[in-house]
Parts: C-alpha cells; structure tokens; sequence
C-alpha cells in the first residue's frame, strides 16, 4: 500500500513482519532523514518494530530547505491553531494506512515527535479516536490547552523531554503542557536536561525509548 508521505524507515530487526510502529515526526526546516537516525537505538530494544520517518508535506517557508507540517511565519495562536487543523488530518491519513497496511491497531503505535512534530503528536494523539502505546515528545509544546476540555478523545502516556537551554521553544513550555495534561487526566513524565539546547541528548533518548518499551508492555499485559 501506497503511504501518503514518503520518507525513509528501518525495518524489524527481528525479520519478521512488524508487531509495533513506531513514527517519527521531525521539527520545522527538517525532514525524516533527521531522526530516522534514532531508529537503531530504539530497535536495540524493540526489535519488532518498524520505524517510520515521513517528510512533512510542505516545503518550509522560512529556509532554502527542509520541510514543514505547517507555516510557523505567524507565531499567533489562531495562525497555529488554523495550521495543526490543516496538518492533523495528514497525520490521521497516514497513521491509518500504516496501521492498515500491517494489520495493527493504536494499541501498536507510537510516536515520537521532536519540536513542531511534538505539536503535532500531541494534537493529533489527543484527539484520535483510540489511544496509542505512547507518546514521546522532545522539545515542543501543547497548543491551545484550553480547548482540549472540550476535544480530548483519549488519554495515551506521554513523556515529555526538554532542554533548559533551549532558545527555540522555550523550556517553560514543558511544565505548561505537563500541569495541562494531568489536569485532564493524561497519564504524563516530564524530563528537565540541564544545560541542553533545541536537541536530544543520550539520557532524553534512553528515557523515550524505555518510555515507549513500558507503553508497548503494558498493553500486552
């Protein structure tokens, strides 16, 4: 089956059909090439995992390269909001070719987002009709908290990792999005990297991928 959005993937280092996806969604200016290079850690520990890395749709608007989900040109919150509405049902599109194409549910599912593809990760799985394994998302931050009262449809484990040092997406943003989930009920891990800019360092990558390893356990328990 065709996949919607193209972009580079690391099979089942078992050799057998995939019992678990795992997404990657990279940030604004970036492509899947940029964080497929996660996936031979992750299969380390998981390997009947398939790990995709799809490019986002547009080209981005704001370099001479790279791609993005949406424009971030307008930095308002009704200009992010009309962008996340326009990205979710792409996101929702492909989540469902490749979990229909494998034979999988949410249940097998993971994503790992990292800045604007957090956004995306955390608006799209909040809303999609069942709950995924897990959610890892580094350096980002949930839009608009206040209208998930009304839009919540499940309620996945997320971790959220953040740099203190980060100039891109303010670190603030991570206590934000924690304290807004728990009051809603999200199970949530938040994790503070001292001294680490807009990136992932060796301790956010190994707590993302026991995070997702305890997601996809529990869900066979």
């Amino acid at each position: 089956m065709l996949l919607p959005l193209p972009g580079p993937s690391l099979p089942p280092q078992s050799g057998k059909a995939p019992k678990q996806v795992v997404i990657f969604l990279h940030g604004l200016g970036a492509d899947g090439d940029d964080l497929i290079g996660l996936a031979p850690y992750f299969a380390k520990a998981l390997p009947d995992a398939e790990f995709l890395s799809p490019h986002a749709p547009h080209p981005c608007d704001m370099a001479p390269f790279g791609r993005q989900w949406f424009s971030l040109q307008d930095r308002r919150q009704e200009a992010i909001l009309a962008g996340l509405e326009t990205a979710r049902p792409v996101l929702d599109s492909y989540i469902d070719a490749v979990l229909d194409s494998r034979g999988l549910t949410e249940a097998d599912l993971a994503l790992v987002g990292f800045s604007q593809g957090t956004m995306l990760s955390l608006y799209g799985a909040l809303r999609r009709r069942a709950k995924i394994a897990a959610l890892v998302g580094f350096s980002g931050l949930l839009a608009a908290p206040d209208r998930l009262i009304g839009e919540l449809v499940s309620r996945p484990p997320v971790l959220l990792v953040h740099g203190e040092e980060d100039p891109v997406v303010d670190f603030g943003f991570m206590d934000l999005a924690g304290r807004a989930l728990i009051a809603l009920g999200v199970p949530v891990e938040m994790l503070a990297r001292p001294g680490l800019g807009h990136s992932i360092d060796d301790e956010g990558l190994s707590r993302g991928i026991e995070f997702i390893m305890r997601g996809f356990t529990e869900k066979q328990v």
